[in-house]
């Protein structure tokens, strides 16, 4: 190993030590081995001339849809929001750890907070008729007899609020969605697919654990 390789390792060792300490459900092992996938698609990203400082939309894109098999914009867009805490339009490693943390092995209540922040489209800590009807129609194949399949979706929104409404005010509240969820758990992602499948989590840990990227073909490991 290399003086500056040596270095770059206790770097790494030292984040890790430093976000064990604040993030729940990883090990420090498990914490170094994701800032080297962190740190390898910044290097990735910056070769092609863009931000340093974190990963931008565009790659975090790719990844959701590559690695995590997410295909809906509408959710990716949503899942983004939620891994960019501070708003700055890239993921920095700290929030690419802290959102792992609950993409990959967050409790039920983590979840539900995370799935509801990605359909909360415009952050008012509300989820709207309007909003439910946008994230549906991404998901919504048109039959070809279909002359207006809109109004066949207004009529499932409507019985969705319904159901989901539990205090009547024509909008999903947290608390809303959160008893909802926990009456039904297939209501955890009602409206649109924000989480990866289990499998996919399956395989991700077991990539997770291997302890450098570099010794493992690329095509072998996780992203």
């Amino acid at each position: 190993m290399t003086e500056m390789s040596a270095k770059t390792r206790k770097t790494i060792q030292t984040q890790a030590e430093n976000l064990s300490k604040k993030v729940e459900h990883f090990t420090k092992a498990e914490i170094e081995c994701l800032i080297q996938h962190f740190n390898s698609l910044l290097a990735d990203q910056v070769s092609r001339g863009k931000a340093a400082h974190g990963l931008d939309r565009g790659r975090f894109r790719g990844i959701l849809q590559n690695v995590f098999g997410l295909t809906n914009a509408m959710m990716m867009d949503g899942v983004f929001r939620c891994f960019d805490k501070d708003g700055d339009g890239t993921v920095t490693v700290e929030e690419w750890i802290r959102g792992h943390a609950v993409f990959l092995r967050g409790t039920l209540d983590e979840r539900m907070k995370y799935c509801f922040q990605v359909y909360d489209l415009n952050d008012d800590k509300y989820i709207s008729k309007e909003e439910i009807f946008h994230m549906l129609k991404q998901s919504f194949i048109k039959q070809p007899t279909e002359e207006d399949p809109d109004e066949g979706l207004k009529e499932v929104v409507e019985i969705t609020m319904k159901t989901m409404d539990h205090d009547h005010d024509s909008l999903l509240s947290f608390e809303d969605f959160k008893k909802s969820v926990q009456a039904e758990n297939l209501l955890l992602e009602a409206f649109g697919t924000c989480l990866p499948d289990p499998m996919v989590i399956s395989q991700i840990i077991k990539c997770i654990n291997l302890s450098f990227l570099s010794d493992v073909q690329a095509d072998n490991v996780y992203f």
